[in-house]
């Protein structure tokens, strides 16, 4: 018998035509303890690997659900399957992705992007904006605000003294100028304001791109604050590919996805590997309790 005093987590399927309805059937057989969990919406799957607009449709509407019942706590936490956001935005989707819609449902402008596995946690400054509009969109105001939610997060995931790595944007962190000046006008200058906002969390940097994600994966730092959306994505990974958790930091729920997409090519053959969507609901139960 199930015990309805509980926290509940949602499960939604993402596009029907995807790999997220086996994923998600999987998941149902192995309930984390402390919580229960509710598939959110029609999770049947779709034309597997035929993606089309009735379940672009069916996604959008098993989001909006599974919002409005986080934003009016029935719920404690979203798991959201893999959805294709040309598909969704073909059909009047009005958001970049599922992080910036969640945000805008729980009214907050305050929230990032967060992606760990493999021994590896990254938080993103910019995220999908071509690499062009980065350092224009670089600040050291956005790099204060996004550290500030990473080390929010790393506490409560049980480190008390959190030790962040600042990624520099350039190769070998601009080279004291020579390989560009991002770090020395905007990144540097976020770290006295990080350190000072931040009690009891170290940032330290900025660091070499190409020399950080190494580090902070033999337990030098507990996460790394990267610059841009490929920075951080690809030594994620490369480290953590089948169990990479995304997670939207900064709402006043949780919510959390694997970090891969619909895969269509496989959708509906058994073979999809459940491993990233496990994490992502064992992560939110983990944060739950």
């Amino acid at each position: 018998m199930k015990d309805s005093s509980l926290p509940v987590i949602g499960l939604v399927a993402g596009d029907p035509a995807g790999v997220g309805p086996e994923l998600l059937a999987e998941a149902l057989k192995q309930v984390p303890d402390g919580v229960r969990l509710e598939v959110i919406g029609d999770s049947s799957p779709c034309n597997s690997g035929i993606p089309d607009r009735e379940g672009s449709l069916r996604a959008i509407a098993s989001l909006e659900e599974a919002a409005q019942r986080a934003v009016t706590c029935e719920l404690a936490a979203v798991v959201t399957g893999p959805v294709n956001k040309r598909h969704l935005h073909e059909v009047g989707f009005k958001f970049p992705g599922q992080t910036e819609f969640f945000a805008a449902r729980a009214s907050v402008e305050n929230f990032a992007m967060l992606l760990t596995g493999g021994g590896l946690t990254v938080a993103l400054v910019t995220v999908h904006v071509p690499l062009k509009q980065v350092s224009p969109l670089l600040t050291t105001s956005e790099i204060v605000r996004v550290g500030g939610l990473l080390a929010d997060f790393l506490i409560r995931r049980g480190i008390l003294s959190p030790r962040i790595a600042v990624a520099g944007l350039n190769p070998h962190a601009g080279e004291n100028g020579d390989l560009g000046d991002e770090e020395q006008m905007v990144i540097a200058p976020a770290l006295p304001l990080l350190n000072a906002a931040n009690p009891g969390t170290s940032f330290s940097g900025p660091w070499s791109p190409d020399t950080v994600f190494w580090r902070a994966s033999q337990g030098e730092f507990d996460a790394v604050l990267c610059m841009y959306h490929d920075q951080g994505l690809i030594p994620l990974k490369l480290l953590g590919f089948h169990d990479g958790v995304n997670v939207t930091i900064g709402l006043p729920f949780i919510r959390t996805s694997p970090d891969h997409g619909t895969a269509y090519e496989i959708a509906g053959k058994g073979i999809a590997r459940p491993d990233s969507f496990l994490s992502a609901m064992r992560l939110a139960a983990g944060l739950v309790r």
